[in-house]
């Protein structure tokens, strides 16, 4: 493996890195800090009828989690191309 070769998969991992911390992150937050541990305090407010904790913790984690796989698939298709190392 050449220095340059070896250079630009250092800079595809690091991409891809924070390509998956950016989503975890988004993940945590929305799946345990808003569902679950500021789930009280949100239920004060409404959303589309539901308390906001509660819509959180049923559905609204759910779409962010969906948006979160499309927008993961979209980016590394992205990197993939850009460091040349997609498969088409």
């Amino acid at each position: 493996m050449s220095s340059s070769s070896n250079g630009s998969a250092k800079a595809y991992w690091a991409a891809n890195k924070r390509v998956l911390a950016l989503c975890l992150s988004l993940w945590a937050i929305f799946g345990f800090v808003l569902s679950i541990f500021f789930a009280e305090p949100l239920n004060q407010f409404e959303f589309f009828g539901f308390k906001l904790g509660f819509w959180f913790a049923q559905q609204g984690a759910i779409y962010v989690f969906v948006v979160l796989i499309f927008y993961y698939a979209k980016r590394m298709n992205y990197l993939d191309r850009h460091h040349d190392v997609h498969e088409d």
